[in-house]
C-alpha cells in the first residue's frame, strides 16, 4: 500500500482556507499515485479554536463526508481524514473519518483521550475505544494524537490491526516524544505506524511536523521535515 501522509499547514480558525488546502494536497498526493492519503488531526480550525468555536464545528461531520467522501470515490483513494472539529446530537468531539475509494465511510472514531493540558476535555466529550477497518484488504486503525500515550487504546488498535493510523497536532516542543512512542509501539505490538503530524501555528502553539513511518521492528521507514510537506512509502505486508 502506496501511503501518502499529507503533513499539512492548517489556517487557524478557517474551516473554508482548510477545506480548499485539503482538497489540493489531496489531488497532489493521488497525482503522486498513493493508495491511501491522511489527514492530521483537526486540520479543519486548528487546536484549538478559541473564539467563535460553535460556528466553527463540523455539524455531524457533514462537511468531512460530503467533499472528502467525494474526493475518494472521484480519484479512487482511500482517505483517512484525520479529525475534524465535530458536533453531533449537542455534544462536540474531536472526530476521525476514513473513506474507502468508493468513498464509503467505513470508519467515524471520536477521539477517547483529550488533552487536559490545553484543556480539550473542557471543549469536547471523549469517545470510546477504537475500531479496526480494512482498507485495500489490510485490517488498520486510527488513533488521534495523546491517544498514543495510553496503553488501552494502543493497545486495542495495535493488536487488532496490521496499520495504526496516527492523527495529531503534536507541538514542536515535544515532537521528539510522539516519534520514540510510535516506534516503542510498533515494536512491541509488531505493526507498522503511519503518524502524521501538523506543522505551522495555530494560536499560541508551533506544531512539529516530522511525520513519519515505523516498521513493525520500531524502525523508522522515512520521516519529513518541520514544513508542510508530503511524506510517501509504500508498506509492503504481509
Amino acid at each position: 500500500m502506496k501511503i501518502s501522509l499529507i503533513q499539512m499547514n492548517m489556517t487557524y480558525e478557517k474551516p473554508d482556507e482548510n477545506f480548499n488546502r485539503a482538497d489540493f494536497l489531496i489531488r497532489k498526493a493521488a497525482k503522486g499515485g498513493c493508495d491511501t492519503a491522511v489527514l492530521p488531526e483537526m486540520w479543519n480550525t486548528g487546536f484549538l479554536p478559541k473564539s467563535n468555536f460553535e460556528a466553527l464545528l463540523d455539524i455531524d461531520c457533514e462537511r468531512v463526508k460530503s467533499q472528502i467522501g467525494s474526493l475518494a470515490r472521484e480519484l479512487n483513494v482511500n482517505i483517512v481524514a484525520g479529525s475534524v472539529a465535530n458536533i453531533r446530537n449537542g455534544k462536540r468531539y474531536n472526530t476521525a473519518c476514513v473513506f474507502d475509494r468508493s468513498g464509503r465511510l467505513v470508519l467515524e472514531y471520536d477521539k477517547t483521550n483529550l488533552f487536559y493540558p490545553m484543556g480539550e476535555d473542557r471543549y469536547f466529550t471523549a469517545g470510546s475505544s477504537p475500531c479496526t477497518f480494512t482498507l485495500d484488504e489490510i485490517k488498520c486503525s486510527v488513533i488521534i494524537c495523546f491517544d498514543i500515550r495510553f496503553d488501552n487504546p494502543v493497545k486495542i488498535a495495535s493488536e487488532n490491526s496490521n496499520l495504526v493510523f496516527t492523527v495529531s497536532q503534536w507541538p514542536n516542543v515535544r515532537v521528539n516524544q510522539l516519534e520514540a512512542l510510535a516506534k516503542a509501539h510498533a515494536e512491541k505490538y509488531g505493526v507498522y505506524y503511519a503518524v502524521c503530524n501538523s506543522c505551522g501555528t495555530a494560536g499560541e502553539t508551533v506544531y512539529g511536523g516530522s511525520s513519519l513511518f515505523c516498521g513493525k521492528n520500531g524502525e523508522i521507514i522515512a520521516k519529513a521535515g518541520e514544513a508542510e510537506e508530503i511524506l510517501t512509502a509504500d508498506i509492503l505486508f504481509d
